[in-house]
């Protein structure tokens, strides 16, 4: 699989530019500020719908313009797909494959299988538990679109069960009958533990199917110096089994235990959208204990074994180094451009061509502001 071509209107600092891509390795080189990251952050929201950037998408779009619109050319074993998005603040998005509009835009998702390592992504590593969970759920669906429909069921449901445990809360505050507005909270619970049994299954099964790759490629990046692992922390046990009917019975009996804690807090507190994806170097947790240093390679860590699990399914994916190698001293450097020198698609960008390693030196494309050039 590689990009063909992009072309982008009124995305970020760009009014209208196309790119034309190869196979291979293509180096976009700038100074900060000129736009290199919103060329592949523009890639990346064809693959996810989302920004790695940002929460929502009204900075995606050009100050004074009212949509942005990415075009982008993939192909895959031969075949030419044309995806087209249209990213309207405010209201929904809309979406075309080969020209024809689809009902949704997540039905473009699988079109473009990617992966996008960044400067980021140290919050993998020393953030909150929902950059984890983003992580996991964004390779669930690369692997797997159809989660993307799994994961906004369950959203949903999580919005109005909240919704609802908030206004019974707000209603005894002001002195109204308590339980009074929780009549429908069972069926919302049923909803909650269909859709929640069936996103732990594959978080589970994605985290186990990750472990060896991930110790794979941080013994690779830090040259052997610790052991990464990782393990999958839900609320309902450490001991789970990605086993749907079970996962379900056991979210329904961890809802009716906290039925009293979760009225008196106006929240759901139970569900996959309180889990966690746990991090340790040997025998101590990667947050609070890692380096600098050992932070920037267990995060380059998960995302090379995201791309070696997605190979191993037999989907090359496109690789994206977002502003690496400034970050690694010289010896990461050249462990990591003989880790993905092999990639089908590879796109380097970087402020100074020297702190790409020599096996990395493909097409290269000079960013200004507002314009990409390909370089003789």
């Amino acid at each position: 699989m590689y990009v063909r071509r992009v072309e982008l209107t009124d995305f970020r600092s760009y009014e209208r530019v196309a790119v034309d891509l190869d196979p291979g390795v293509s180096v976009l080189v700038g100074q900060n500020g000129m736009g290199k990251t919103n060329l592949v952050e523009a890639l990346g929201y064809v693959a996810t719908l989302d920004s790695h950037r940002v929460a929502t998408d009204a900075p995606l779009v050009r100050a004074g313009a009212a949509s942005a619109v990415i075009r982008c050319a993939v192909v895959h074993d031969g075949r030419e797909l044309l995806v087209e998005l249209e990213i309207v603040p405010g209201k929904a998005n809309r979406a075309r494959l080969n020209r024809s509009p689809v009902r949704r835009p997540r039905e473009v998702l699988g079109a473009l299988r990617m992966v996008l390592f960044a400067p980021e992504d140290l919050e993998l590593v020393r953030g909150d538990p929902s950059a984890r969970r983003r992580y996991l759920d964004d390779l669930l669906v690369a692997r797997q679109p159809r989660f993307a429909g799994v994961r906004a069921d369950y959203d949903r449901v999580i919005k109005q069960r909240n919704a609802l445990l908030r206004t019974a809360y707000l209603t005894r505050k002001v002195g109204g009958i308590r339980g009074q507005d929780l009549s429908t909270l069972a069926v919302w619970d049923q909803h909650l533990a269909q859709h929640g049994a069936e996103l732990l299954a594959g978080r589970l099964e994605l985290a186990a199917a990750l472990g060896p790759h991930l110790i794979k490629a941080y013994d690779a990046v830090a040259a052997g110096r610790a052991a990464a692992s990782i393990a999958y922390a839900s609320g309902l046990g450490e001991t789970l089994v990605p086993d749907r009917a079970a996962l379900q019975e056991a979210l329904l009996a961890a809802l009716l235990e906290k039925r009293t804690a979760e009225t008196e807090r106006g929240t759901t507190l139970v569900g996959p959208h309180r889990d966690d994806l746990t991090l340790a170097l040997g025998d101590l947790p990667a947050k609070g204990y890692a380096s600098h240093g050992e932070s920037w390679s267990f995060a380059l860590a998960l995302r090379l074994a995201a791309y070696d699990l997605l190979r191993s399914d037999g989907i090359e994916p496109v690789l994206v180094l977002d502003d690496v190698f400034a970050e690694l001293d010289g010896g990461r450097r050249e462990r990591l451009a003989a880790l993905v020198s092999d990639a089908g698609q590879l796109l380097v960008t970087c402020a100074v061509p020297e702190d790409v390693p020599p096996a990395l030196r493909g097409a290269r494309f000079d960013v200004t502001t507002g314009s990409v050039t390909r370089a003789a």
